[in-house]
């Protein structure tokens, strides 16, 4: 895939960089504060299959134009309209693209500036971590629309900070700032707002420069070890290792350390 041009207009709501093994994808939608809306899905559904694909693109950043939100839901007017069959065809949907997110194969760093709220909260919780702005808020505050959150929020958030902690912020809506997030483990860093793009690109090349096939596999073995019992979680961790072991990147990796030098990483 060619590169895009540094923030080419995907659609009319994604902008997209990729630059040195790192693509940043961008909500541009910022007169709404990055709402989440049908094309907005359909648009991260199209930009993460690509990036996905593309064996140049190591990480992803994802976060949201302006300084005022990551994403902050999902867009009510589109809402209000939705009936029962209607939503739960919208949450579905919301959990295939999220899913998609999480399971792209490759670490999505959520950099989370302004309001991450409802479907916005849902969307930095389907990502590998999330890196909060000093003047983030978050919360999933579904329950004073008579709703739930329908994006995933009611089993990541609890299985990210715990069932109690997790109701607390669905049965009262509430909003939580960054430091309170990371207290949680809601967020795993936080940052001054100006400072957060550049501490994610740093995290980003960190990561890239990594062997891809071993990142990978990170990945593949938290997520599905994740609901296994321990023994089986185990045996998929062994298959992992093994795979590796038989890569041309180990052998240069252990060749590189014996040597002293940086290993180079060839994806094999």
């Amino acid at each position: 895939m060619t590169d895009f041009s540094p923030y080419a207009i995907l659609s009319e709501t994604l902008l997209c960089e990729i630059k040195d093994r790192v693509a940043t994808v961008i909500l541009n939608r910022p007169q709404v504060l990055n709402a989440l809306s049908t094309q907005v899905f359909d648009d991260l559904k199209y930009v993460f299959t690509l990036l996905s694909e593309d064996p140049a693109v190591r990480v992803i950043l994802l976060t949201g134009a302006g300084d005022k939100a990551f994403a902050a839901g999902a867009d009510i007017h589109e809402l209000a309209q939705t009936n029962r069959l209607a939503g739960q065809a919208l949450s579905r949907r919301g959990h295939t693209i999220f899913r998609q997110i999480e399971t792209c194969g490759k670490p999505v760093i959520a950099l989370i500036n302004g309001f991450a709220l409802g479907g916005g909260c849902e969307l930095a919780l389907s990502c590998t971590m999330r890196i909060a702005a000093d003047n983030a808020k978050l919360g999933q505050p579904e329950i004073r629309l008579g709703l739930i959150p329908g994006y995933g929020g009611t089993q990541r958030l609890p299985r990210l900070i715990g069932p109690s902690a997790a109701l607390k912020l669905l049965l009262t809506g509430d909003r939580i700032d960054a430091p309170e997030a990371l207290r949680l483990g809601l967020v795993d860093e936080v940052v001054p707002a100006a400072e957060l793009l550049t501490r994610g690109r740093q995290l980003a090349q960190s990561i890239a420069s990594a062997a891809p096939l071993a990142v990978t596999a990170c990945l593949e073995a938290v997520y599905r070890g994740a609901d296994r019992d321990l023994e089986s979680a185990l045996r998929v961790e062994s298959r992992l290792f093994g795979r590796l072991c038989g890569t041309a990147d180990m052998h240069e990796g252990t060749r590189a350390f014996l040597e002293k030098r940086p290993p180079t990483w060839t994806g094999r």
